[in-house]
């Protein structure tokens, strides 16, 4: 985010009508309105912050197709025949992104690199040689190396030459450039907190306004509704923790392990700098919501390889319970409500994927991955256990959490009381209290305090709030300010 321009976009402040309405402005969002720019079609964008500065500003930002074992996954979940098409996905998607950074000319570091999977661990370098296998059953020209070339253990490790990074948030910029130049209006600071069903489309409310569109495109990172997908059944929220620091020499090398908790590294070539990029530590927000102690952990590692971190971070991801995106129509015999999420760690090339799909399904053209990512898809022998395990998460972290308040590994700056008959959770900064309502509106779970970034969790489906209770991540669409004295139970 640094050294990135202000954005000179307005929040909405008037009704509108539109065609298409794009509810989220980060790297899907803004490749669906490329796609839709080019049509005759009225439409609009709208952001609850700023376009280009949720989570697609703090991924790693890799275009590749090696995604640690994905085929031979696919392969076992479903069938040979889906897993060569997922693969067929990521290259025309990869082809797809570098056509639109060079037509539009946006400088956003694209760089080609070589990329690898690689183990550590002895009784995993057989799923690396399956994943092998598959891939040059598909006619990928794979290497295969005893010691990949970075300073990380490594046991075994598969590479392939045709993958790139790229700089995301300078690419979302561009592609914000062309589609205001086409004619999409895209507005900030507008958070749609309510959508109704009508004849003809959706009534969008914000909090002030009211769009009417005809047709509707979820494009936020999580869903902000349960209804009519029950989203908190069909994935989970992945955190993981992630440092830059200087070195000095840039390697065209982009690595990732094949197994939870993930490592995964890339280097960044600036101006006058360089930048390793260093991710560790991921794990279900279900299963772990201790950010101070997953942070300092991943720091130790980047001491021993000799890292000193000129920032750090965390970010999340959707994941699915078949290692596949959700992107389409949400209900069966409706043409007017899309969606896009469930990225597993990969967003660079299914948000566009996303962009070419949901642009042809409202153009009414055919679009030969459509029924691969259809959000209704459904394989009852291998969902049924993923289903219950991923219930049983969320329902565990939902008890423990109003169980344990104060029990946890909070620092005494963080408590939670009971004030004016309402449930609040309080962070002294040592000069001042910030208290805010100590749920998360969207479905009651107790937040839990990240000392790391200061801002309050949710660690069942991963909505944030700053330390006075803004809203800055969804699903949930409203605040915790406790000086709002909103009432919870209408919330």
């Amino acid at each position: 985010m640094e050294g990135i321009e202000e954005s000179n976009v307005k929040e909405l402040n008037k009704n509108i009508k539109v065609d298409v309405l794009i509810i989220g402005g980060g790297m899907t969002g803004l490749n669906v309105a490329y796609f839709l720019s080019k049509s005759k079609l009225k439409v609009c964008l709208v952001e609850q912050n700023r376009v280009g500065m949720g989570v697609s500003s703090r991924t790693t930002g890799k275009i590749n197709y090696l995604q640690e074992t994905v085929y031979s996954d696919l392969e076992n979940y479903y069938n040979y025949d889906v897993a060569k098409m997922y693969l067929k996905s990521q290259k025309v998607a990869i082809r797809k992104l570098k056509s639109i950074i060079n037509k539009e000319r946006i400088n956003c570091d694209l760089d080609k690199v070589t990329s690898y999977v690689f183990t550590d661990e002895d009784d995993e370098v057989s799923k690396i040689k399956d994943e092998e296998f598959i891939l040059k059953s598909f006619g990928v020209k794979v290497k295969e190396h005893m010691q990949a070339d970075v300073d990380l253990k490594c046991k075994y490790a598969i590479s392939v030459d045709d993958t790139y990074v790229f700089h995301p948030v300078k690419y979302m910029y561009g592609l914000k450039k062309v589609c205001q130049r086409r004619g999409v209006k895209i507005y900030e600071n507008t958070r749609i907190m309510e959508m109704k069903k009508v004849r003809n489309g959706y009534i969008c409310l914000t909090e002030k306004h009211e769009i009417r569109a005809k047709k509707v495109i979820v494009a936020s990172h999580y869903p902000f509704f349960l209804k009519p997908y029950i989203m908190p059944f069909k994935v989970y929220t992945e955190k993981s923790y992630v440092l830059a620091s200087r070195v000095d020499d840039y390697r065209n090398d982009s690595l990732i392990t094949n197994t939870l908790p993930t490592k995964s590294v890339r280097y960044y070539r600036g101006n006058d700098k360089n930048y390793m990029i260093y991710l560790s530590n991921s794990h279900n927000i279900c299963n772990d919501m201790n950010v101070k102690k997953n942070m300092n952990k991943t720091l130790l590692e980047g001491k021993f390889l000799d890292l000193n971190p000129d920032y750090i971070w965390s970010n999340d991801d959707m994941m699915t319970v078949d290692k596949m995106p959700y992107i389409g129509r949400l209900e069966k015999n409706n043409d007017k409500l899309f969606i896009g999420t469930g990225y597993n760690t990969w967003g660079m090339t299914n948000s566009v994927l996303a962009g070419m799909i949901l642009s042809d399904i409202v153009l009414n053209r055919k679009n030969e991955f459509e029924k691969l990512f259809d959000p209704l898809r459904v394989n009852m022998l291998g969902d049924i256990d993923s289903y219950l395990v991923n219930i049983a998460s969320t329902t565990k972290s939902f008890i423990q959490n109003k169980i344990v308040k104060n029990k946890r590994w909070y620092p005494k700056s963080v408590s939670f009381e009971i004030r004016n008959g309402k449930s609040v959770a309080i962070y002294n900064d040592g000069k001042n209290e910030h208290i805010v309502l100590s749920n998360c509106p969207h479905m009651g779970c107790t937040l839990l305090f990240n000392e790391v970034e200061k801002t309050w969790d949710c660690p069942c489906h991963a909505s944030r709030f700053d330390i006075d209770g803004k809203c800055i991540k969804g699903p949930s669409v409203y605040d915790i300010s406790f000086e709002n004295d909103c009432d919870e139970e209408e919330l």
